[in-house]
């Protein structure tokens, strides 16, 4: 794995704390810690872009990272059993990992940053050409994605691994993707950001 140094990128600094706060502290996931303070693995390359909410002082309310599946990606790298067939690789298709809700919000601020973090992703792709966004989450984050209002399936049945029912899944994205949010009330717009991260490696 590559050593990882800490972000230049102060909007990016306060994203991986965040993760290192949700992921980390709040769901005791055995993932790499920076520096004691930020959630960086191995998948956090120049390959990787991000899509970041922050509020008027770039403190973070959500985030997603997005892996391309034509690159080493969780689900093709670590759970690929969990496709019924072979793992979706497409140049036009991301992997949504690291959906991120900042902790310190209370319940109604998570849930509307959680709904423009949605409204992000599908809008972002209409932008960006992206024609589908792969997933692996629990059962239970399976059955609140699939009543968003988007085409979403899985992928497979499912398994048990390390504790947690595992569920890969494929979220199909076109111009009737808004309309499909709004009408399941989860459409929201506000403003996020796009951030590719060279990562800066240490000596």
């Amino acid at each position: 794995m590559q050593n990882h140094t800490s972000p230049a990128d102060p909007v990016l600094r306060t994203m991986f704390a965040a993760r290192k706060r949700v992921f980390v502290d709040l769901l005791k996931w055995d993932v790499p810690v920076l520096e004691g303070v930020y959630e960086i693995d191995q998948f956090d390359t120049s390959e990787a872009s991000y899509v970041i909410l922050t509020d008027d002082k770039d403190s973070h309310r959500a985030s997603a990272r997005l892996l391309k599946t034509d690159r080493a990606h969780i689900l093709g790298e670590l759970f690929p059993s969990l496709c019924d067939g072979p793992v979706p690789v497409r140049e036009d298709f991301r992997e949504i990992t690291r959906f991120c809700i900042e902790p310190t919000l209370s319940r109604l601020e998570r849930r509307a940053a959680r709904d423009e973090l949605v409204t992000a992703l599908a809008d972002h792709a209409l932008i960006a050409g992206i024609a589908a966004y792969t997933a692996v989450a629990t059962l239970n984050w399976f059955r609140q994605i699939a009543k968003f209002g988007w085409r979403c399936r899985a992928l497979g049945p499912g398994s048990r691994i390390g504790g947690e029912n595992l569920i890969a899944l494929q979220i199909d994205i076109d111009a009737q993707t808004p309309a499909d949010l709004a009408c399941g009330g989860i459409y929201r717009q506000g403003s996020y950001r796009v951030a590719d991260y060279e990562l800066e490696i240490a000596a």
